[in-house]
């Protein structure tokens, strides 16, 4: 990775700082007083060189205390240098030679979990929870290490290949595609044609610049070349777009010819095909603090970036301000829902906002890994580790997003993996589109469609979207796996509906049928399955699972009334009936009011036997013998056969409502 990115960690760490001050006092060799001072200076890999042959001049009996010491600065280098196991090896040398420090056993145990040694990564990380119980850092590394053997067998439907075209046997990361056609990929890279012929001290390698690669008219990626102006001999990275793709936003570290010497966001504008000299963001009124990783929301609002600013949860956070204005507003922590004691950095977006972005500092494979983090309308943030193979035992960042696939993801990312020096290179991925969909039909009581009418879907993802149905009643919506989902259909006429349900988490395409009845709010509506005790108003169980979606009902169309009528058959007075109805037709509405229905919303009338029914098509249809529009009073019941009466009788015998009024409590 390049300086940029170390520099961002020089001045994070005041542990580091004052065991320093003290060896700079105690040490008598120049050897180690130097590569202390390239340390300090964050220096690292000449530090690393330097302290190198200072151990080799060690003798391991005699010279236990100073090769304890050498080996844990040598850990922490190759820490810095992003070299796990020779971290993890320096770390237990000095364990091994008697170094005392607070922090060597969390330092072995993360080394351990960054080289993907998770067993030896757990054992230190216990053995560091057995001296300090409290310590956040251990119990999210532990917890990573413990899931880390699930989420390799898990595994994702990401697909994930090295691209060979543009990695050197340097570093390049952070890619971001520019262009419509998505036809122009820029990455950083310290290959060895870069500007500038000085090598860090810091890396070992060449300071970074900004290259690009651009696709011919067949579509193939073209040899990569400078991105001209923006590249000096300075150190420049980690590009990012506007939405226009007429600015580009950069990070550069310089210290040279009246540059801040601590990393800033730089600003570049396109004129025809090439980009001009940048200039500074001034989004801090001193360069002291590091802002470095801008990214840029789709809508232009705000620029996320990457600070150790006073004001953060620890290390680096991701920081946004506005940026309506045109220029930056005041900066804003994204808080502990997305930053940790640890390091969150290289923010990006898909195009359809999400934000991504890596974390040392949450439960992961080790080193950096990448999460997703959705914004819903409650501004509640919902973090998500992306799984393997996006994510590895090494760094995983600066991910970039295609604007025109067919899949539902495309892309480029950066990572260390399976790389002994700590170099980075950049990999694309795809994430294959998956369909998930809802599909139903919106009926009447009386089973027939109801063209355009309205379904709203809101899901707990964010999701609010709104299909209107076809003539045949029937719609269809795209969801997300894995997510709650409420929805409500209605139309003008007819009172609304409400459903509720949890689409699966399973990667493959799915299918939810979800049907409404919307009753109406002019006709009588039945409500079918009430049961009474014989010549009783007692309600027998059976009807419970009606009356409950009758008040389900009730609480979907909260200013709603109704009147709740029961029927009787011919079989007795009017007077014994009319009474006998009344008393059902209060059971039915005593059940809603003690599932919580307000009873000013209810009004129970019997009606006995002078309400007979008429006969309409669809009852024509189930009972053959019933002509359309005959009435079902006792004259008619009588001319019939036993057992053709029975079934008037039985029909006859019903419970409705219909809706009174639409305005109650407002």
């Amino acid at each position: 990775m390049s300086d940029v990115f170390y520099m961002m960690k020089i001045s994070i760490s005041p542990l580091l700082t004052l065991i320093m001050v003290c060896c700079l006092a105690s040490c008598q060799t120049a050897k180690l007083s130097t590569a202390l001072q390239e340390i300090e200076r964050g220096e690292y890999y000449k530090a690393s060189q330097t302290l190198k042959q200072v151990y080799r001049k060690t003798n391991a009996r005699t010279d236990r205390e100073k090769r304890a010491e050498v080996a844990w600065h040598m850990g922490v280098c190759y820490d810095k240098l992003m070299i796990p196991a020779q971290a993890s090896a320096s770390y237990l040398n000095a364990q091994r030679y008697g170094y005392e420090d607070p922090t060597l056993l969390l330092r072995i145990a993360k080394a351990h979990h960054h080289a993907g040694k998770y067993k030896e990564a757990i054992k230190y990380y216990q053995m560091q929870l057995e001296i300090l119980p409290d310590d956040d850092e251990a119990k999210a590394g532990l917890e990573g290490a413990a899931q880390a053997a699930q989420w390799k067998l898990d595994g994702s439907r990401y697909e994930v290949k090295r691209f060979a075209l543009i990695n050197s046997r340097r570093a390049e990361f952070s890619p971001a595609i520019w262009g419509e056609e998505d036809d122009e990929l820029y990455f950083t890279t310290s290959n060895d044609k870069v500007e500038g012929d000085e090598t860090s001290n810091i890396t070992g390698t060449k300071y970074c610049d900004i290259w690009v690669t651009r696709k011919d008219d067949k579509g193939r990626w073209l040899k990569p070349e400078s991105a001209g102006e923006v590249s000096t001999k300075y150190d420049e990275g980690t590009p990012y777009f506007s939405t226009d793709g007429q600015t580009m936003y950069y990070t550069c570290a310089g210290g040279g010819d009246g540059m801040p010497a601590s990393p800033q966001i730089y600003v570049s504008r396109r004129s025809d095909a090439s980009w001009s000299k940048g200039t500074m963001l001034k989004i801090m009124g001193d360069t002291l603090s590091t802002i470095a990783h801008p990214a840029i929301t789709p809508d232009g609002r705000y620029l996320y970036f990457v600070s150790d600013m006073m004001g953060g949860l620890g290390g680096l956070d991701i920081w946004r301000c506005s940026m309506e204005s045109g220029e930056p507003g005041v900066p804003e922590n994204l808080g502990e829902a997305i930053n940790t004691p640890g390091d969150e950095m290289f923010p990006t977006f898909s195009p359809d906002g999400l934000l991504y972005f890596s974390s040392n500092g949450r439960e992961g494979l080790g080193g950096l890994d990448i999460y997703s983090a959705r914004l819903d309308d409650w501004d509640t943030w919902h973090v998500e580790h992306l799984g393997v193979p996006i994510n590895s035992a090494g760094d995983d960042f600066g991910m970039t997003f295609m604007h025109k696939t067919t899949a539902k993801q495309e892309g480029w990312f950066s990572s260390n993996r399976n790389q002994g020096k700590g170099y980075d290179n950049i990999y694309s991925f795809l994430l294959p589109s998956i369909t998930v969909k809802i599909t139903g039909t919106v009926f009447d009581t009386e089973d027939e469609p109801i063209a355009e009418a309205i379904v709203r879907v809101v899901g707990r993802n964010g999701m609010n979207f709104k299909s209107v149905t076809k003539p045949d009643g029937t719609y269809e919506v795209n969801i997300d796996r894995s997510t709650e989902y409420v929805m409500m259909s209605g139309k003008q006429g007819y009172l609304n509906r409400k459903a509720q349900f949890t689409s699966d988490p399973e990667e493959e395409d799915a299918e939810y049928q979800v049907d409404f009845i919307l009753p109406s709010i002019t006709e009588p509506i039945l409500v079918d399955n009430i049961f009474y005790d014989y010549n009783q108003a007692t309600l027998r169980e059976e009807s419970y699972p009606s009356l409950d979606d009758l008040v389900q009902m009730l609480n979907d169309n909260p200013y709603c009334t109704i009147e709740l009528s029961a029927h009787t058959d011919r079989v007795g007075s009017q007077a014994y009936n009319l009474d006998l109805s009344q008393r059902r037709a209060q059971s039915v509405c005593d059940y809603l009011v003690s599932q919580g229905i307000d009873e000013g919303r209810l009004e129970p009338v019997g009606y006995g036997k002078s309400e007979p029914v008429v006969v309409d098509e669809k009852l024509s249809l189930k009972y053959d013998f019933l002509p359309i529009g005959q009435v079902l009073d006792e004259e008619y019941a009588n001319s019939l056969s036993n057992d053709q009466r029975a079934i008037v009788d039985q029909i006859n015998r019903r419970t409705a409502f219909r809706v009174t009024s639409l305005t109650w409590g407002l």
